[in-house]
């Protein structure tokens, strides 16, 4: 099939990789999101998936909106097939969706129709499911609510941050697109409605969701600290300015601590939950990298009987 891909960020690189390796498929154009300010300097940059097509020597189209008529006149002329979407980051109008005969095909982050929405991978972790996956289905102009071709399935490991996770979904979730397409192609694929039971929704992940309650049980704080990894980052106060948390281990053997109650061993820093304590390996604070908790904990000299947060 002649096919245009529609993609922004790092992970869904493999997906795009994966397609213009297939010799039964051709990628005839990229839409990503326009070029955005990064870095110090704040210049402008192509989005990875943008990078990747240009290597590749392939037409990269970047509307800002892709019910512009520029951008639809010209997907028009390209006549795809068939598009396939991982992460593209805007809403298709339908003026856009009915351009290529077999539809835009989406590759999502969980096993449909758990985790519609921005962030699957997070909500998995944080919700403490213990097997999630990867889903292709037909986009509809509902949220992620199109009949599904195929899935594969991602077991999620007790240390996986959301970073963790979403890299292994990426790759066995190109080569479901990629056989999802094959499967369109010769017609041995056909999509199958989603049950009406079972959904959940994902949004994108706020600041304020990514904030620690000290109160709650040590699962929770851990599944927070490790669904926000690397992005929004989990954080908490400590002395009036925010500190985020970039890793933590559960440690049920330390007991005793009210909630957001530190103790500093010789080379252990420990908070108090709800429940037992975590403990922090990571932490960075305002302004600053990323240090060994241990470390940031003898540069601010924690005093007996401080505590995390308000």
């Amino acid at each position: 099939m002649r096919l245009v891909f529609a993609g922004t960020p790092e992970v869904a690189v493999p997906a795009l990789d994966a397609l213009i390796a297939s010799e039964r498929h051709e990628v005839a154009a990229v839409v990503t999101r326009p070029d955005a300010p990064a870095g110090r300097g704040r210049r402008l940059v192509a989005s990875p998936v943008a990078q990747r097509a240009e290597e590749a020597g392939i037409e990269v189209l970047r509307p800002a909106r892709p019910r512009d008529e520029d951008f639809l006149a010209r997907l028009r002329e390209i006549a795809p097939d068939c598009c396939p979407v991982v992460a593209y980051g805007a809403l298709l109008p339908k003026a856009a969706l009915d351009v290529p005969a077999r539809g835009w095909v989406n590759l999502h982050f969980s096993l449909l129709p758990a985790w519609r929405g921005a962030a699957p991978v997070q909500h998995a972790i944080m919700a403490g499911d213990e097997v999630t996956g990867a889903s292709t289905f037909l986009i509809e102009e509902g949220l992620d609510s199109g009949p599904v071709y195929g899935v594969v399935t991602e077991e999620i490991r007790p240390t996986d941050t959301s970073g963790d996770l979403l890299t292994r979904l990426a790759l066995a979730g190109a080569g479901l697109l990629a056989a999802t397409m094959d499967g369109i192609e010769d017609g041995t694929l056909r999509a199958v409605p989603q049950p009406a039971e079972g959904v959940s929704l994902a949004p994108k992940i706020t600041v304020e969701d990514a904030r620690v309650d000290w109160a709650a049980p040590a699962l929770r704080v851990d599944r927070v600290v490790r669904g926000c990894s690397p992005a929004p980052g989990a954080w908490t106060l400590f002395r009036g300015e925010r500190l985020k948390l970039r890793q933590t281990a559960l440690a049920p053997d330390r007991t005793g601590l009210a909630p957001g109650e530190l103790a500093v061993g010789k080379n252990t820093v420990h908070a108090g939950t709800g429940s037992h304590a975590v403990e922090l390996l990571w932490v960075q604070p305002q302004g600053r990298k990323p240090m060994a908790a241990a470390d940031w904990a003898r540069g601010v000299r924690i005093a007996r009987g401080e505590r995390l947060g308000d």
